[in-house]
Formats: C-alpha cells, structure tokens, sequence
C-alpha cells in the first residue's frame, strides 16, 4: 500500500500567524511508519521527499507515484535510505543489499522500482537529479565522524556524515544522523539557517513517552513543536532548525537544494534569536 501526502511551501510572513496546529499541520510530517505500508510525504520545498516503509516481515515495492508524472519514482530522482529497525534488504537495479540498524543506502536516479523486505523499518529520502551517481550501501563504519559541541553547553554530539562530499558522491542529497552524547540534550545550536537548501529532520531513538522541543521559525519569530518518537519535520530554507531533547535521542538529517556544501550556513547567535 503507498499513500502520499503533497505538503506546499509557506511563506514565512504566513508562518508567524500560524497557531499550534497549523505549524504541525505544515511542518510535521507523522505517521510515516506504519506495517505493511509505504507512505510519503511530497514536498514543494525543493521537491523534497521523505517517508518510511515498513515491510514487516513481507514485501513493498515503491515503483509509480503519480505525483512526480515519471513511468518509476527514480527515473529523475535519487534516493537516500537508512533502516531504523531490525535486519532487512533493499532490491533495486538487478541488486540485493542486506541492510543492519544503521546503515545508509545510497540510489542512484534511473536506479528503477525498490523493493523492501524483512524486519527494517527504511527511512526514505529523495530529491531531483540530473545526472547519475554509483549506488552505494554505507555501514556506520563507512560514515566520517564530527564530533562537536562540548558537555558545559549540553549540545556534546556525533556527527555521522554518509551521504557527503566527504564520503561519497550524489548529485544534490545529503544526509547523515547526529546522536547526542550523555546529559546532553541540544541540537544544532547554535542555530543557523541556509537560504540554498531546505532540510528534513527524522527523530528517533527515543522511548514513547520522550519529546523532543523542535525550534523553527524566522530566527526574530522561534516557534516551537513538541515532537514524538519517528515523526519528522520540514524545515523551510528561512527556517531555523534546532530542538533540545527530555531523554537520549538521534536525528536524521537530509537536504537538497543549490549545492552540496555541508558548511554553507549562516551561523546564528543565540543572543539574537527571538
């Protein structure tokens, strides 16, 4: 079963009137897990697409999706796909990869249906693409580590890049995940926006009962949403993205938009959000 949600861009002028369930209404993308199924989330933002897709023990194929109008979802797409759960496979292009808890597989456009099997729940990614890139299985091992941040400001983490310059070639997706370390709680803050691309967050890791505080908005006009286990958020290139956690919890990050440059932000300082 596929279903697909269209989410479209928001000014941010429209965004600053947004109560509570108009934020998430725009901007929290739940409920893409679930057994049996594939469910997506079409993004106008850079046409950004993010989803999950639970075999369950069976068998999904993600082949025609009538929003992009192409024969096959990749035909100009690329793909980026981490498992969040137990042991699974992903078939695409005439190729099986057995996949862990962890590891990121990296689908080149033209790369054709993929097909999911076994216990992993696949966290899905994907952006427009002009040229063809090599498709690549990364295990954690394969990721470049980052460690930032320090134990005094409650943001110490790792930083795990995959698909990256650093690491590997795609055309315009990068994403990677961020654990935070004991007694830590912040995210990406000091914050920072970037007016080139758009970002998708996933949470996960967490226990039911755990939220985590994600801040976005203009950095002179914050919001905020309380955010649950496996849900995700969008995040507009005006928008910043930061959040603190109750309890121990990792992120997912992807992006795509006018270059592939991890460091291309326009850092923030925390005195002067609002």
């Amino acid at each position: 079963m596929l279903t697909v949600e269209t989410r479209h861009a928001v000014h941010q002028d429209h965004a600053k009137g947004m109560d509570t369930t108009a934020l998430r209404q725009h901007f929290l993308t739940p409920g893409m897990f679930a057994d049996g199924e594939i469910r997506l989330v079409y993004s106008h933002y850079d046409r950004f697409v993010m989803g999950g897709a639970v075999p369950n023990g069976g068998s999904l194929t993600l082949d025609h999706v009538t929003e992009t109008r192409t024969p096959n979802f990749l035909d100009r797409r690329e793909m980026g796909i981490v498992n969040i759960g137990g042991d699974g496979v992903v078939k695409a292009a005439g190729a099986s990869h057995k996949m862990a808890r962890g590891d990121v597989l990296y689908l080149g456009m033209g790369s054709g249906p993929v097909t999911f099997e076994g216990a992993g729940r696949f966290y899905i990614t994907s952006a427009p693409a002009h040229r063809t890139c090599p498709t690549r299985l990364l295990s954690v091992g394969d990721a470049k580590e980052v460690r930032l941040g320090a134990a005094e400001t409650s943001n110490d983490r790792t930083i795990r890049q995959f698909i990256h310059p650093n690491v590997m070639e795609s055309c315009q997706l990068v994403l990677g995940y961020t654990s935070l370390h004991n007694g830590s709680v912040w995210n990406t803050m000091p914050a920072h926006i970037h007016d080139r691309r758009m970002e998708a967050y996933l949470y996960f890791d967490m226990k039911p009962e755990a939220r985590v505080l994600h801040l976005m908005g203009e950095p002179t006009e914050t919001r905020h949403m309380f955010i649950a286990n496996e849900e995700g958020v969008l995040s507009p290139p005006w928008s910043i993205h930061s959040g603190a956690g109750i309890g121990a919890y990792s992120f997912i990050w992807a992006m795509a938009g006018d270059n592939v440059d991890f460091t291309d932000m326009d850092m923030l300082s925390v005195e002067g959000l609002l």
